[in-house]
């Protein structure tokens, strides 16, 4: 990659969300057929790998624990009811396995997990 390649203004500017999803940037020759190409003025600068979807659900408990500052496990009821309903509005529940891999997240058990996506829907909150 040039230096010109790596500084382009949009690598900078997609970084974050490609991150944020737990993408990765690939040289425009290097792309696959699935990856998502992006141009800057007619000009190919960089393509997108995006993640297997069980990867992306690994990245978004990661980034929780991030942003919570220590593991999932070590969070309060409350706080693992809204990392729960966080990761049901992003479809992780929707995924093979998505609860056993959020309940070993969170260290409680599948039924905990299931009370709280309940809780939520007898709540009778909107999205």
């Amino acid at each position: 990659m040039t230096g010109e390649a790596a500084a382009h203004p949009l690598r900078a500017a997609v970084a974050p969300l490609v991150d944020a999803m737990g993408g990765e940037m690939v040289e425009p020759e290097q792309a696959a057929a699935d990856d998502v190409m992006l141009s800057w003025e007619g000009r190919e600068v960089v393509a997108v790998r995006l993640p297997r979807l069980s990867a992306s659900l690994d990245h978004i408990l990661a980034d929780l624990e991030r942003r919570h500052g220590r593991p999932l496990a070590e969070l309060d009821r409350r706080t693992k009811q809204s990392v729960v309903r966080t990761l049901e509005e992003r479809g992780a529940f929707s995924l093979r396995h998505g609860v056993e891999t959020v309940a070993a997240a969170l260290g409680v058990s599948r039924f905990t997990v299931y009370n709280y996506l309940n809780r939520e829907a007898g709540s009778g909150a909107s999205r």
